[in-house]
């Protein structure tokens, strides 16, 4: 048994849900107990009005059990309300945490695990502890007193009950056996094929302009099938099971009549017993041939209980952190070695740098040296296997995320706005201040360019930029960068995207960046940019050749290019020449 320490949120949430459960549990005894009110009605119908031939008494049990009913209904109600309580108790308590595990888990993973599967689990899973497939556990628990009242009917009415609840569990046992390897393989699947689907849907233009669209319709197609395959596995076994299920329960009902009858002609029992008996059968055996008939819904809330436990266990909460004071800027390297999410070997291998406030760096080097890896490891986007990035003097992993987010800013190399107007895009989605917008875009050189839109400001635009060019995108995530001036920032490729215009944009804003005293980190290989830095460190191969201020390493870059020029020179193979011969 898991100690309270070891349980993941969702177990915990679940527990602070229970008192909802138990009293679900308590409505169902007194639900269970009224669901003795029609058999009993019967037995007295049969053996006292009949017999007697009283109306009165007729009428009076007949109003009786009426009101019974009606309160069995009222208690199945609020039975429900209950459940549904819980369903919303159980969201209230999991959707922020789960929302930052889902994007927790995607970072962690660098991509690989963005999808949005584990909010649609905790739907499934609560949709399933609210629904009608949950009252079969909280009635089956009532069985023994169904038989028990069998038994004191007759015996042979008891034992019979005892026959057919262990048939009925054997088959429970049975389609839990045969069709849940197949659900489970097919909830997988259709989990993948979505996956798929969403991803290749946000590359529309490019599966379109390439005639890509049938390759990839084909594959999808291929899981699809899949999906449909397991499914239709599964559905056939479970059908088989839930028929058998149903045929057994309608002939030991009747078998139970007949048996009734053999003892009423007996005088072992009266007339009323045996309808009665024969009505609690099919009542006892209810929940378990409920579970069969709902076991696909059951499977498919156990594997979303699975994949969510998972989650949030390989995902742990947040821990709180005490505020730190706003940062100033000075950032500190201290020999980091960065192995980036889903690969075996280091990118980074023990970079160390130091660089003070306000100043700018610039890294530079060829293709896969680790430029962005440094730049997602600074930002404190990607874990460092050893050693530390410090932003002033703590570590960059303890700082509050919310409240260090505002004083960061950060361009990537593929640029991503999101589905909303301009101004919440620049103002990152939190209070709109138009003074605070229309500054970043006047700092990122955005602002007339704005103002040519046609709704300016309020302009919706999708998460591939919509009516945007690859350019206006990229001047906006500047100006998202610049948005609260935030005291260090991060520039991925500022201006891969970039006209002429853009490129004079892009340099005064670096200048204003640099008299507000903003540390900068620009990954760039245009000299244009570089010209505006204070210092140059050179990657290759994850590793630091060359560290310093912009003039040195722009020296020493210079003078190593001379040497390998020369050399190139000394080394290169004398070119005789052969007069070809003519053709006599």
């Amino acid at each position: 048994m898991a100690s309270a320490s070891s349980k993941t949120d969702l177990q915990k949430a679940l527990k602070k849900c229970r008192s909802y459960f138990v009293t679900a549990g308590f409505f169902s005894l007194f639900i269970n107990i009224t669901m003795l009110v029609p058999p009993l009605y019967m037995l007295q119908v049969y053996d006292r009005v009949i017999t007697s031939r009283s109306v009165s008494t007729l009428i009076l049990l007949t109003l009786l059990v009426i009101v019974l009913l009606l309160t069995m209904g009222v208690l199945e109600w609020v039975r429900s309300q209950v459940l549904v309580k819980s369903g919303a108790k159980l969201d209230v308590l999991l959707n922020e945490r789960l929302f930052k595990a889902t994007f927790k888990n995607s970072l962690n993973s660098g991509g690989a695990q963005s999808s949005a599967q584990p909010v649609s689990d905790l739907t499934g899973l609560r949709q399933f502890l609210t629904g009608n497939g949950l009252f079969a556990f909280f009635d089956a628990p009532w069985l023994p007193i169904y038989i028990a009242v069998m038994f004191m009917f007759h015996p042979y009415f008891g034992w019979t009950a005892v026959f057919a609840v262990i048939v009925l569990i054997i088959l429970a046992f049975i389609n839990e056996k045969t069709s849940a390897k197949p659900l489970s393989e097919a909830n997988k699947v259709a989990i993948a094929s979505n996956n798929f689907l969403n991803k290749n849907l946000r590359n529309v233009e490019v599966i379109e302009s390439m005639g890509m669209m049938e390759n990839i319709r084909l594959r999808w197609q291929k899981m699809n099938n899949q999906v449909i395959n397991l499914q239709a596995v599964a559905s056939k076994r479970a059908g088989l099971v839930s028929s058998i299920s149903k045929s057994f329960r309608m002939i030991i009902q009747s078998m139970v009549l007949g048996l009734g009858a053999y003892l009423a002609i007996l005088q072992e029992i009266t007339p009323g017993l045996m309808i009665a008996g024969s009505i609690l059968l099919g009542r006892a055996l209810a929940p378990i041939d409920l579970m069969i008939g709902s076991w696909k819904g059951f499977v498919s809330a156990r594997g979303s209980y699975a994949r969510l436990n998972e989650l949030l266990s390989i995902v742990p909460a947040e821990k709180e952190t005490m505020s730190l004071p706003d940062p100033q800027g000075h950032l500190s390297v201290e020999g980091i070695v960065v192995v980036p999410p889903g690969a075996r070997l280091a990118v980074l291998k023990s970079i160390s740098f130091s660089v003070n406030k306000g100043e700018s760096v610039a890294i530079i080097g060829p293709s896969a040296a680790g430029k962005s890896t440094l730049a997602r490891t600074l930002l404190g986007l990607w874990p460092a296997q050893s050693g530390k990035v410090r932003l002033d003097s703590a570590d960059i992993y303890s700082w509050n995320r919310i409240e260090l987010g505002q004083h960061i800013g950060y361009l990537p190399q593929d640029i991503e706005l999101f589905d909303g107007t301009i101004s919440e895009n620049i103002a990152r989605f939190g209070e709109l201040s138009p003074a605070d917008i229309i500054k970043a875009a006047q700092a990122a050189g955005v602002h007339e360019m704005i103002l040519r839109l046609p709704d300016g400001y309020d302009t919706i635009i999708g998460g591939h930029g919509g009516v945007l060019s690859g350019g206006q995108r990229q001047r906006i995530g500047l100006a998202r960068a610049l948005y609260g001036e935030p005291a260090f920032i991060v520039l991925d490729e500022p201006n891969s995207n970039l006209d002429e215009q853009g490129e004079q944009a892009l340099s005064v804003a670096l200048q204003g960046l640099k008299q507000r005293g903003c540390t900068v980190i620009i990954i760039s290989h245009k000299v244009n940019i570089i010209s505006h830095v204070d210092k140059i460190l050179v990657l290759a191969d994850g590793v630091a050749t060359l560290f310093g201020s912009r003039d040195e390493v722009l020296a020493q870059l210079t003078q190593a290019a001379e040497q390998q020029k020369k050399a190139a020179i000394k080394t290169k193979p004398a070119v005789t020449s052969v007069k070809p011969s003519l053709p006599v």
